[in-house]
């Protein structure tokens, strides 16, 4: 099983990107973006639980990005709107075998398998 994403790249302030997690072979019972700079721990960005389609924002991105289904390539994308510098970071897109639990949808050690990560960079 291989998770791969795309789609990142350098943009100014303000400006658009969307990051594709395409994943091999089968869908998942749910998906998660997480993001990382140097020095730091993966930050939960966004997830998505396959069957019943319901969301999930950290605060910091709530507003501006999206998340959805992508029914082809049995992934994810990741709209991201009005972007600033603080989001410039290496993120990764995470799946889950199964669907997991409410109060675990944001936290990084319930997802079995991770992509590669792809580099968004947001210039002021």
């Amino acid at each position: 099983v291989q998770l791969q994403a795309s789609g990142g790249g350098l943009v100014q302030a303000g400006g658009s990107l969307r990051l594709s997690c395409a994943a091999s072979a089968r869908t998942f019972g749910g998906y998660a973006w997480f993001r990382q700079t140097p020095g730091k721990e993966h930050e939960f960005v966004s997830a998505i639980r396959w069957n019943e389609r319901s969301t999930f924002y950290a605060d910091s991105v709530k507003g501006r990005f999206t998340i959805s289904r992508d029914n082809a390539e049995k992934g994810v994308y990741l709209q991201m709107n009005n972007l600033k510098p603080e989001d410039t970071a290496v993120y990764y897109c995470a799946a889950k075998t199964t669907r997991p639990i409410l109060s675990a949808v944001r936290m990084k050690d319930v997802y079995d398998y991770w992509g590669q990560g792809t580099q968004v960079t947001v210039s002021s």
